[in-house]
């Protein structure tokens, strides 16, 4: 038989363990990989009783054998172990030290029962080598070492099911079917006899052991005979561990890459004469096992080439596939681990997975956080190209956000999903929202941007079309000026607002913004208003500079801004508190900062109204408007400052021809409407048809009406009522409340006065009093309607005013 085995000592003579040899013979015959498919086999029984002898003809061993011409002697010393030669599966035999032996004395049985209890700790198939002259005596030295096998398993918390093979030597002629029931009926005897634990006490011996036996003719006398028993008795080997083999139906076995650790574990256990509990120690050497294989499978992994290579590629930018590269490199960790570990403890191993994945996760986290962040940067960079080439090709602002934001958040959750672990679940929404909020950020900006691009561009509209065009009209000082100036405004102006108004619907802003530009813009037209006021406020024929314009801007520009504890500290150095300009000789002054400011009152008292109609209209022709305006107003105080008669009817002319934009005029015609609608009409028609035929049957009510017609129009001319409700419902209400009692009083004084008067005077002609009458009425028309005029904080219209006091200027009035 070729020997391909080579011995170890397990465990010296000393009781100390060879742990570091043990780990050299694993890994050499690399036993690691065979998992569960091994047996282990020890032999014992009495020194000198050709143990050594049997396993290395048995099991093609090379253990000490003893030599009989020196005499009988201990020859195995503590515990050896060696690999079976050619038998499947792989077996592990284990020669222990003899029993019985003078070497360690009568009461020295301490290291004899230590081996015993490893022997069924560690071995599937048990050999107790016995003399065949022993069997059915008392005091055979077999009946101490059974006691001794026994009394120890009991020390084993859940012992294994082992096979206890016993081998009888040196058979005589007795027929082995005659010495098997005495040996059995021995053995339970002893088994009967041993002290067992209260869980135990009617324990079978067939739950803990399979009884074998067998015999061996003598060595010495019979050597062929020996040996082709022996080579019977190998046969049985083969297979051992398959169902039906002699340890078929083994339990608890230990995986082969955990057996060195185990094995050395048992035996401190044992050494320190604690009771073996071997559940305990199984989950205890699946426990060391699976964490050093956890720990190896880690460290293979944080070497790994591919990891290495991918981990490079994540710091570098965004890389195609990471996810199905990495989840295939973690596979391939934890089906390593998986193929090592399987045979340790269900419970045990799972945990120790779960750890492993959730280090190997924790390990590679940080690359797919770069992957994620490559991915935001270039998903961001995308979006500003894309969003830039979208604005300009002329696509809407709005529009153009909206779809290249969705499509790059698109294409940022394909790759997110492309980067994705199978075993993890990493939920990338903090990095998507931070992308979203850059994208926003981006947005906001260039929204910015463009709207303060806009504005300035349609200021800088305004500012060209009219401050030039106006610089020379006023040149040119012709008759035509004025209306040329207004005809400007009202095409440049319109078309600014126009413009701007269609650049503005295409970014989606809410409403309180387009408010706020227009309101802006509002601002811009009353500064470049403010402007022409600076400009024909004083002479300026020679080149010597002044502040008018910027005194102008402070005072009412500014004014708005003041806040009210400001306002009074100002108060006391209103700059416009003067009649004269600073730098500006008196002879140049055409209209004093007093007057200006009056002026200015009332032209934001007339613009007001305008104003908030103009925004809830989208402010269409609001500049031309308040420019308008101004300029009449100023042009009226020039006429009125200059003593220029013929100028001011002109001016009034101009009042009258001045065209509104179509929504004041349309707000105008309503205003003025006071009739009922034909429908209403003719319902009165109807209805009142006796009515009508009962005034015509009594005439003395339609001199009653026709009476109370007459005050009624005298209280409308007298009030103005048209006039006052041009402001508003509510100003007209409060302004006619005021001025009804007074003008009753004023109307009953005339009558009284004009009573006495025709008692006084002989009778004159009828029409000369009714003409007079008339006269008053309109001299006290002409009178209130110059007052309101003058007035500067009164708020009404002055177009109106101006309208009932055109009179014809030849004299004839």
């Amino acid at each position: 038989m070729e020997n391909e085995s080579h011995s170890i000592q397990l465990v010296d003579g000393d009781g100390d363990f060879n742990l570091h040899g043990i780990n050299d013979f694993m890994k050499a015959m690399k036993f690691g990989e065979r998992g569960l498919s091994y047996a282990v086999v020890s032999i014992m029984g009495p020194q000198s009783s050709g143990k050594s002898t049997l396993l290395n003809h048995l099991f093609g061993t090379n253990f000490r054998e003893m030599d009989a011409f020196k005499g009988r002697s201990q020859t195995t010393k503590g515990i050896w172990l060696a690999k079976c030669a050619d038998i499947d599966p792989c077996t592990l035999i284990m020669d222990l030290e003899g029993t019985d032996g003078r070497e360690r004395g009568e009461d020295d049985t301490a290291f004899e029962k230590q081996s015993a209890l490893f022997a069924l700790a560690v071995s599937d198939i048990v050999l107790i080598n016995m003399w065949c002259h022993d069997i059915g005596r008392e005091q055979a030295a077999n009946k101490p070492l059974l006691k001794t096998v026994f009394q120890v398993m009991m020390r084993l918390f859940s012992p294994r099911k082992t096979t206890l093979l016993f081998v009888i030597r040196d058979k005589t002629k007795t027929p082995l079917e005659n010495l098997e029931p005495v040996l059995r009926e021995d053995i339970h005897r002893i088994w009967d006899t041993v002290r067992k634990p209260q869980a135990h006490k009617d324990t079978p011996l067939s739950e803990f052991f399979n009884v074998e036996v067998v015999a061996l003719s003598s060595f010495e006398m019979n050597e062929e005979q020996f040996k082709e028993q022996v080579a019977s008795l190998r046969e049985r080997f083969f297979h051992s561990i398959a169902p039906g083999g002699l340890a078929g139906d083994r339990r608890g076995v230990v995986p082969a890459s955990g057996f060195a650790f185990s094995a050395e574990q048992i035996w401190k256990v044992i050494k320190e004469n604690k009771d073996l509990d071997l559940p305990a120690h199984k989950v205890m050497v699946a426990t060391v096992r699976c964490e050093e294989i956890a720990n190896e499978k880690l460290s293979h992994l944080s070497s790994d080439k591919d990891w290495c290579e991918l981990e490079e590629s994540a710091q570098l930018g965004p890389v195609h596939g990471f996810g199905k590269k990495l989840t295939a490199i973690l596979d391939a960790c934890l089906s390593g681990y998986d193929m090592e570990a399987i045979y340790f403890d269900e419970s045990v191993r799972s945990t120790k997975r779960q750890q492993l994945e959730s280090r190997a996760l924790h390990l590679v986290y940080p690359a797919y956080q770069s992957v994620l962040g490559h991915l935001r940067s270039r998903t961001l960079d995308n979006f500003k190209i894309v969003f830039d080439q979208a604005l300009q090709q002329g696509e809407g602002f709005a529009v153009a956000a909206e779809n290249c934001a969705t499509r790059c958040m698109s294409e940022f959750d394909q790759g997110c999903a492309d980067a994705s672990v199978g075993l993890a679940n990493w939920d990338p929404s903090k990095v998507r929202e931070k992308l979203r909020r850059d994208i926003d950020g981006h947005i906001s900006s260039v929204r910015t941007a463009k709207l303060a691009e806009l504005t300035a561009q349609y200021e800088k509209q305004l500012s060209v079309a009219l401050e030039e065009p106006v610089e020379s009209l006023l040149d040119a000082a012709g008759h035509d000026t004025w209306p040329a100036i207004r005809k400007l405004l009202r095409r440049e102006t319109a078309a600014a607002t126009d413009g701007l108004s269609r650049a503005l619907s295409g970014f989606d802003i809410d409403q309180v913004t387009v408010e706020k530009m227009l309101a802006t813009l509002a601002d811009f037209g009353r500064s470049v208003s403010m402007k022409l006021l600076s400009v024909m406020a004083a002479i300026r024929l020679d080149e010597k500079p002044d502040n008018i314009e910027n005194t102008l801007a402070l005072a009412l520009m500014d004014a708005g801004n003041v806040s009210s504890t400001n306002r009074s500290l100002t108060s006391s150095i209103d700059p416009l508190a003067s009649s004269t300009w600073e730098e500006v000789p008196s002879n140049n002054v055409l209209i004093t900062p007093v007057q200006c400011k009056s002026l200015w009152r009332q032209f934001k008292v007339e613009t007001e109204y305008a104003v908030s109609q103009a925004i809830a209209a989208q402010a269409c022709s609001l500049h031309w408007h308040l420019s308008s305006s101004l300029i009449c107003a100023v042009s009226l105080y020039s006429s009125v400052k200059c003593g220029g008669l013929a100028e001011l009817a002109m001016y009034c002319g101009l009042f009258d021809k001045l065209n509104l934009p179509d929504f004041f005029q349309e707000a105008s015609r309503r205003n003025n409407n006071w009739l009922p609608p034909p429908w209403a009409i003719v319902a009165l028609v109807v209805l009142g048809f006796n009515e009508f035929m009962t005034l015509l049957r009594n005439p003395l009510y339609l001199g009653v009406i026709f009476v109370a017609f007459l005050l009624g129009k005298a209280l409308w001319v007298q009030l103005d009522i048209s006039g006052e409700f041009r402001n508003g419902a509510l100003p007209g209400l409060l302004s006619l409340s005021t001025k009804f009692l007074p003008t009753i009083m004023n109307l009953l004084k005339r009558l009284a006065e004009e009573g006495q008067t025709a008692s006084s005077e002989p009778p004159r002609n009828p029409g000369l009093d009714s003409q007079s009458f008339s006269n008053g009425l309109n001299k006290d028309s002409i009178s209130n309607s110059s007052s309101t005029v003058s007035s500067a904080e009164s708020g009404t219209d002055h177009t109106s005013s101006l309208r009932q006091r055109h009179v014809p200027v030849d004299g004839s009035s």
